[in-house]
C-alpha cells in the first residue's frame, strides 16, 4: 500500500522560515498544515484571478455586440435568445 503523503524538500530564505515557524506556532499547526492550508488560499486567489480575467474578456464582447449585462437575469436573457 502506498503513502498517503509525499515529501517535498524545497528552501526558502531563513526570514520566511523564521515567519512560517512562528505562524505554525501562533495557529497551533504543524508545518505541513500551514503549508497544506496555504496552497489551498493560492489556488482560490488562482481561480478567483483566471474568473477575473474571463469576465473582463465576456464584459468587452457584450459590450462590443451592443449587449448590456448588470445581472445574471440579463445573462439568462441573452443566453435565451441564442
Amino acid at each position: 500500500m502506498g503513502r498517503a503523503t509525499k515529501i517535498l524538500a524545497f528552501s526558502v530564505p531563513p526570514a520566511i522560515a523564521r515567519r512560517i515557524e512562528q505562524t505554525a506556532r501562533e495557529e497551533r499547526k504543524i508545518k505541513n498544515e500551514l503549508f497544506t492550508d496555504m496552497w489551498q488560499a493560492y489556488l482560490v486567489i488562482r481561480e478567483n484571478a483566471e474568473f477575473s480575467r474571463i469576465k473582463r474578456n465576456a464584459d468587452r464582447a457584450a459590450r462590443e455586440a451592443g449587449l448590456v449585462i448588470r445581472t445574471e437575469t440579463d445573462v439568462d436573457r441573452i443566453l435565451r435568445k441564442r
